[in-house]
């Protein structure tokens, strides 16, 4: 089922999905400014910081979309690096890692909800005649 406003107005179902996505940046910037202040970064990896690129106020979607992409890419990869770390030995704080671990899985289920929603929400514009 269809969590868009059934009755064909495009306009509900975008806001839905605007309104989902303030919600998953606003958790992604909670989630950054936790590791920022709870954890440093391994060797030569850069920090959270410096892998996020920031879009101006005035980027379209596809950009905040895109950049939140990278975001979560970098995510995975830094909670990547940090488990092979720790395997080696590198790393004694499994808290760091578990936290890593923790954001990247909540990040990509956050970007798999709106991928959701933005194909619901494509799928009910198709279906309006026009």
């Amino acid at each position: 089922m269809s969590n868009i406003n059934p009755t064909g107005a495009a306009g509900g179902g975008l806001q839905e999905v605007m309104a989902l996505r303030r919600q998953i940046l606003d958790q992604s910037d909670a989630l950054q400014g936790l590791s920022e202040a709870g954890t440093s970064p391994v060797g030569n990896q850069p920090g959270p910081q410096e892998t996020a690129p920031t879009t101006p106020a005035g980027g379209g979607f596809a950009d905040t979309l895109r950049s939140t992409i990278d975001q979560v890419s970098a995510a995975q990869a830094r909670s990547s690096d940090m488990t092979s770390a720790y395997e080696r030995g590198e790393v004694t704080d499994i808290a760091q890692v578990m936290l890593a671990r923790q954001e990247s899985s909540v990040a990509f289920e956050a970007t798999l909800q709106v991928r959701n929603k933005l194909l619901t929400a494509y799928q009910e514009i198709m279906r309006m005649g026009v």
